[in-house]
C-alpha cells in the first residue's frame, strides 16, 4: 500500500459523500454526474483495497474502513488547500465561528481584533461547540472562540485566552434578590432558568451539580430580550452570565456577584491542528498579550470555581 498515490479528486468525493450520506447530493455539490461521483469512489476504493460504503436500497452507509479513512481523508484536502493558497501568494480572511452568544463572545474577540489593527477576520455564529468543531474539521472555518470542553474530536486543540466571573442574574422579586452579593449555595432552592436543554450547557449543567441546583426550567435561546423576560415571568428563577455582558434595559432584573466562590466562565479559542494559516499565529499572540494585560487568566482556587476544561 505504500506505493498508492491518492488522487484527490476521488478523496474529495468520498468526503462529500460520507458527509451528505447520499451520492446525489454530494455530486451536486461538485457538479459531476452521479454516476462520475461513483466512478471516482469506485476508483478509490480499488487504490485502497476495501470497500469505503455499504450501499443498500435505503441509501449508503461508511464501513468501518471508510470512518478510520474519513478523518485523514480531510485533513489531506486540508493541508493541499492550503499548499494551493500559498503557491498562489493568496492571503485570505481568517475564518472565525463563534458560539455561547447569550454570554456575547464578541465583546472579548471585540477587543482582541481591534489590538491586531488590519487583521481580516471574517466572523461567522455556530449553534454550538459541536457545529463549530465539526466545521473546523471539514474545513470550513479556521477557528471557533467560546467555551471549550471534553471530549474534543481529534484533530482540534484549544488555547484557554479568559477567564471571566460570573453573576447571577434574579428577577427584582426574587427573595434574594436585595443582597448585596450571594453564594451559590444560597441559590438551591431557585430555580435555573436556562437558554436550551440543561443537558447540551455544559457550564450551566455543571454549576447546577456542583451546587445542588435542584430545579430549572429552560426555553428556546432567542436572544438575550427574550431570555430576560421568561426570566421575571417567575419569581425563583435565576440565570447566570458574565458579568462584563451589558443587560439591555430590561425593567425588573437585578445583576448580583457571586461569591464564595466566583464561577470563573472560560472562554478559548479552537482550532485545528494542521491549520497552517498565518493569520491564525497573529490572532493566538494577540490574544495572549490582551490576556496578560487585563489580567484575564487570573484564577485562585480557594476563592474561584473553575469547572473542569
Amino acid at each position: 500500500m505504500t506505493d498508492v498515490d491518492l488522487d484527490l479528486a476521488h478523496v474529495r468525493a468520498f468526503v462529500l459523500a460520507a458527509q451528505e450520506l447520499h451520492f446525489g447530493r454530494a455530486a451536486e455539490s461538485l457538479s459531476i454526474s452521479q454516476q462520475g461521483l461513483s466512478k471516482r469512489i469506485a476508483r478509490l476504493e480499488s487504490q485502497l483495497g476495501t470497500d469505503l460504503f455499504l450501499r443498500s436500497g435505503q441509501g449508503v452507509q461508511l464501513t468501518e474502513a471508510g470512518r478510520r479513512f474519513l478523518g485523514p481523508a480531510r485533513q489531506t484536502l486540508a493541508v493541499a488547500d492550503q499548499a494551493l493558497a500559498a503557491v498562489r501568494g493568496e492571503h485570505r480572511p481568517l475564518r472565525v465561528d463563534v458560539w455561547g452568544h447569550l454570554y456575547a463572545p464578541m465583546r472579548a474577540l471585540a477587543q482582541v481584533a481591534a489590538r491586531t489593527g488590519e487583521l481580516p477576520l471574517e466572523l461567522g455564529h455556530g449553534r454550538d461547540l459541536p457545529s463549530v468543531a465539526a466545521a473546523l474539521l471539514h474545513g470550513d472555518i479556521d477557528a471557533g472562540f467560546g467555551r471549550v470542553h471534553p471530549p474534543l474530536p481529534p484533530g482540534l486543540t484549544h488555547r484557554l485566552v479568559r477567564l471571566e466571573p460570573v453573576d447571577v442574574i434574579l428577577p427584582e422579586t426574587h427573595p434574594l434578590a436585595s443582597e448585596p452579593a450571594l453564594r451559590p449555595e444560597q441559590l438551591r432552592d431557585s430555580v435555573l432558568w436556562t437558554p436550551g436543554s440543561l443537558d447540551r450547557l455544559d457550564f450551566l449543567h455543571r454549576f447546577a451539580e456542583q451546587f445542588a441546583i435542584r430545579h430549572h426550567a429552560e426555553a428556546p435561546n432567542l436572544g438575550l430580550d427574550h431570555f430576560l423576560t421568561g426570566l421575571t415571568a417567575d419569581a425563583h428563577r435565576f440565570s447566570l452570565i458574565p458579568s462584563d455582558v451589558p443587560l439591555p434595559q430590561a425593567p425588573g432584573v437585578r445583576s448580583v456577584p457571586l461569591v464564595d466562590p466566583t464561577p470563573l466562565y472560560a472562554w478559548s479559542l479552537l482550532w485545528r491542528t494542521n491549520n497552517g494559516h498565518p493569520l491564525l499565529r497573529e490572532l493566538l499572540s494577540t490574544f495572549t498579550t490582551q490576556a496578560g494585560r487585563n489580567r484575564w487568566l487570573e484564577y485562585d482556587p480557594a476563592q474561584d470555581w473553575l469547572p473542569e476544561l
